[in-house]
């Protein structure tokens, strides 16, 4: 009987294994107590719990509170711890949103979070405990919305919304700084420096670094200020670019910031040179007052460096051009004047010199057309065309046809007439009267030519006939 009900209340809250006891002792007890029955009954009450166990979904409770809850200082850190609790547990990490604050830097939560175990109404829930890490930077209240957290506990069948209660609190500027000013508030601040020398002693040409180190605790790397590092007469100043890191405990729990600044400064000249001191305002949250932290002046001499020349100096090349003044020679301010001239003159000639070498080309076209359509392009086609195997005579029609001939061979004279009669005769002779054709080419443009000036009319024909050309 003990084991059973030790079983039993794994399965059941206490409340209802009590009702269940005291139903089991119950009813035996009518039937004489016996104790088969008192058995039989808590088996049968303790299967309906366990199967009522197994088919209910697993919870998904989120809650959410801030830390500290009231008393929020400018440039003090706020965290909001949300609890991600379930009755099983998590297969995988839960998934929460972005959280953005107007006025605020806000770092998301890590990977790292806290182990929870609460009991809730009597019933035993565990979890992950996320911080939102909120630095407000302007005095006012900040309105911090519902955030809907995303999460598949065991025995899920999909996975789980769940959402916080809004939350808000205000921020207010701390005592001593003015309005609009970003302070520095921690619970603890450490301030130091450190000088390096690049020789000793000091002389014109060397070089001092100063590095300062800035550690706080209870806040954010990111919230830490920049230290003036200003400029001082006679040095070059050359910064560095800041170091900023997180300090922790090596357990992922975040327990301020750091924050190195460097600087180099060039000795240009000699004689005592002295580094101001520098300091830092900010606000204990622990004691609620403003303290300062200091790092002392820094003096120190540098002497004469006859061997040093300063970097990029011009007094030498001054000197060399003539008492400090400058001076252009007139030959090169001619040259100058003639380049800007001549590159004047192509821009403003680019546009006529375009036109020009578009007419020019346009020109060249036409006469090119004219000549394909002369008659001596198709006199010079003539002794080719006869020289081809076989011969064609379409060159010399057609150098015929443009000479204003016609297709009359009468009008070409008495020798092309002979010749013709040689090709297409009754007893033609076409390789001897192709060869005298060729022969007679010079002697027959001649006689061509005079025909042409005795047939040509004084007046044109009223209705001209324009032939096209042969193939």
């Amino acid at each position: 009987m003990n084991r059973i009900e030790a079983f039993a209340s794994r399965l059941a809250p206490t409340e209802e294994l009590r009702r269940i006891q005291n139903q089991c002792r119950s009813e035996p007890a009518r039937d004489g107590g016996n104790p088969v029955t008192q058995k039989l009954c808590i088996l049968l009450l303790v299967s309906l719990l366990s199967l009522n166990a197994f088919a209910a979904e697993p919870q998904l409770k989120v809650q959410a509170h801030l830390q500290p809850a009231d008393g929020a200082m400018v440039g003090g850190l706020v965290e909001l711890q949300v609890d991600v609790l379930t009755d099983t547990w998590f297969t995988r990490a839960a998934t929460l949103p972005d959280l953005k604050l107007d006025g605020a830097l806000v770092m998301p939560p890590d990977s790292q979070a806290q182990h929870l175990n609460q009991t809730i109404d009597g019933q035993a829930f565990n979890g992950m405990r996320y911080s939102y890490l909120i630095t407000p930077n302007v005095a006012q209240r900040y309105d911090i919305p519902a955030l809907t957290v995303r999460a598949t506990p065991a025995q899920a069948t999909s996975e789980i919304n769940a959402q916080t209660a809004p939350l808000q609190f205000s921020a207010a500027q701390p005592p001593g700084f003015k309005p609009g000013d970003v302070p520095l508030v921690a619970t603890a601040v450490r301030l130091g420096q450190t000088i390096i020398n690049s020789a000793t002693p000091l002389k014109v040409g060397d070089s001092i670094t100063r590095q300062l180190t800035l550690q706080a605790d209870g806040t954010l790397a990111m919230a830490l200020p920049t230290p003036t590092l200003g400029d001082v007469a006679g040095l070059s100043r050359y910064a560095k670019t800041p170091q900023v890191t997180t300090l922790d405990d090596g357990r992922g729990d975040i327990l301020g910031g750091q924050r190195i600044d460097s600087v180099t400064y060039r000795i240009d000249s000699a004689g005592s040179h002295t580094l101001p001191a520098i300091e830092v305002q900010w606000w204990d949250s622990s004691t609620r007052q403003s303290r300062t932290a200091q790092v002392p002046a820094v003096t120190f001499d540098a002497a004469t460096n006859s061997a040093y020349k300063p970097v990029f100096s011009i007094a030498e090349d001054l000197k060399q051009l003539g008492r400090n003044r400058l001076h252009l020679s007139t030959q090169w301010l001619l040259w100058v004047f003639v380049l800007v001239a001549l590159l004047a003159l192509g821009y403003l000639s680019r546009a006529p010199l375009t036109r020009a070498r578009l007419a020019m080309q346009a020109h060249k076209q036409a006469r090119h057309a004219a000549w394909l359509q002369s008659p001596d392009y198709a006199w010079q086609q003539i002794n080719p065309q006869l020289a081809a195997r076989p011969a064609q005579l379409s060159a010399l029609y057609l150098w015929l046809r443009r000479s204003r001939l016609g297709l009359k061979l009468v009008d070409a004279g008495p020798r092309l007439q002979g010749l013709m009669r040689g090709l297409y005769g009754r007893e033609p002779s076409t390789e001897k009267t192709l060869a005298q054709l060729r022969q007679s080419l010079t002697t027959l443009h001649s006689q061509a030519e005079q025909q042409q000036q005795k047939s040509t009319p004084a007046l044109r024909p009223l209705n001209p006939v324009h032939e096209k050309d042969f193939p």
